[in-house]
C-alpha cells in the first residue's frame, strides 16, 4: 500500500481518449523524502514515514531537526507512514516520487474534509423545515429527541446540531486521470476531501 503525500491544488476538467469531459482533482503529490524505515524486528510492523512540504528551519524545534538529521534530509512539515510489505528495497534518505503511480491506476486518497462550524440538523443532517402556517416557530428546529417511557433517555448517536467537518475521510477506488513526472502533478478523477492547498495522502488501492 504504497503512497505519497501531497497538496490539493484544486479541480478542473480535461477530455479523455473518446471525447467525454472528465471532472479530475489536481495533486502535487511528492517528491517524498523516508525519512524512516520500520521494521517487523524493531517497531513490529514494515513501514516507510516520509516527509513532504517546505517550511523555514528556523520553524523546527531541536528534536525534530534531529530526527531529520539523523536521515540526512532537509527538515519537512509533514511527516506520514505507509504500511508496505518489504522495506528491503528502500533506503532512507532516498526519494519517491509520483512515477510510483501509472495512468488507469486506482488509488485511495485520504485528507480532512472543509469544516463547517457549528450547524443545525437542516445542513448537518439533511432534515426538512417544519410548517410556516398555523402559528408554528419551529422552521428550522431539531423537533422532539424523546424515546418514550422506556428508555426514557436520549439515545446514543442521535442526529442533532453539532459541529460539522473537519473529519478525517478516505475517498477509495478513484482513477488515475493523468500524471505530469516533470511537475508531480497527479491528476485524480473526481473529487477529493479537504480544502486547496490542504495536505492529502495518495496511495495505492488495498483491494
Amino acid at each position: 500500500m504504497l503512497g505519497l503525500i501531497g497538496k490539493k491544488l484544486g479541480m478542473t476538467q480535461v477530455f479523455d481518449e473518446s471525447g467525454f469531459l472528465v471532472p479530475v482533482t489536481a495533486i502535487e503529490a511528492g517528491p517524498c523524502d523516508i525519512v524512516q524505515i520500520k521494521t517487523p524486528e524493531k517497531e513490529g510492523y514494515s513501514a516507510l514515514q516520509l516527509g513532504f512540504g517546505k517550511r523555514r528551519e528556523r520553524l523546527f524545534n531541536k528534536p525534530t531537526k534531529g530526527h531529520f538529521s539523523k536521515a540526512n534530509v532537509k527538515p519537512r512539515p509533514v511527516l506520514k507512514e505507509f504500511r508496505v510489505d518489504s522495506v528491503e528495497e528502500y533506503e532512507v534518505g532516498t526519494q519517491i516520487s509520483v512515477d510510483i503511480f501509472e495512468t488507469g491506476e486506482r488509488v485511495d486518497v485520504t485528507g480532512t474534509s472543509k469544516g463547517k462550524g457549528f450547524q443545525g440538523v437542516i445542513k448537518r443532517h439533511n432534515f426538512h423545515r417544519g410548517p410556516k402556517t398555523h402559528g408554528s416557530h419551529s422552521y428550522r428546529r431539531t423537533g422532539s429527541i424523546g424515546a418514550s417511557a422506556d428508555p426514557s433517555r436520549v439515545v446514543k448517536g442521535k442526529k442533532m446540531p453539532g459541529r460539522m467537518g473537519n473529519k478525517r475521510i478516505t475517498v477509495k477506488n478513484l482513477e488515475v486521470v493523468k500524471i505530469d513526472t516533470e511537475r508531480n502533478i497527479i491528476l485524480v478523477r473526481g473529487a477529493v476531501p479537504g480544502a486547496i492547498n490542504s495536505y492529502i495522502m495518495i496511495a495505492k488501492h488495498k483491494k
